[in-house]
């Protein structure tokens, strides 16, 4: 009896070193790969972003990061740590239009993360984009793929916030038609972009006055 227990022992040992250096190769082969691919995954996020923004921004072929930093709105290539971004959109003249705007926030499945253009002069919401949504199919997801739902964010009054009514209901210049069976998701889109509207408003410039420069605009000639 002794004999078995005493060659069990090695058994187990070995199986033990034997996962260990299993979990390490495989471990050292997902930072590889991570590491690997992050250079695409950053490109493609890039792309995915300036696309979005050229979308809910129509007339845009220039953009500019801008981050709030020391009080003031600056433009700034790289973020630093918690710091948000907002982007400028400019004309092929170098007009400035407006800004694009990220904003994320609990939708009916999960975090819905969109872009909605803004134009300070006009209080007017000028287009969205979902970035990021895990909605129901069928359902939920009609808030990036219901064309007359994201249509309707074209040119809407955002003064004094954006409004979900029941679909075929609206009468102001701030409603939208929720989405029938998508009720919670419309409302949630909603209530993403009317708060990130209310957090960033009082740190954009003020209507009349004018847009943050570029950082390629040198002194403003």
């Amino acid at each position: 009896m002794n004999t078995g227990a005493n060659a069990a022992a090695p058994s187990s040992l070995r199986l033990i070193l034997t996962l260990a250096i299993a979990g390490l190769i495989s471990g050292i082969a997902i930072i590889g790969i991570y590491e690997s691919t992050l250079p695409t995954i950053t490109a493609n996020k890039a792309r995915e972003l300036r696309e979005a923004v050229f979308k809910v921004l129509p007339g845009v072929s220039q953009m500019q990061q801008f981050v709030w930093r020391g009080d003031q709105l600056i433009a700034a290539e790289d973020l630093q740590k918690d710091e948000e971004a907002v982007y400028g959109g400019y004309d092929e003249n170098g007009e400035f239009v407006g800004y694009a705007i990220p904003g994320a926030g609990p939708g009916f499945q999960d975090t819905i993360g969109l872009l909605f253009g803004f134009t300070p002069e006009q209080q007017l919401v000028l287009g969205m984009e979902v970035l990021e949504s895990r909605e129901t199919p069928g359902l939920g997801d009609k808030i990036y793929k219901d064309a007359d739902f994201v249509g309707s964010f074209s040119k809407l009054s955002i003064d004094p916030e954006i409004v979900a009514v029941k679909k075929g209901t609206t009468s102001q210049p701030n409603e939208i038609d929720a989405i029938t069976g998508a009720t919670i998701s419309s409302k949630a889109v909603v209530r993403i972009i009317n708060k990130t509207h209310s957090d960033w408003i009082q740190r954009l410039p003020p209507p009349g006055s004018e847009p943050p420069l570029r950082q390629d605009a040198g002194d403003g000639s």
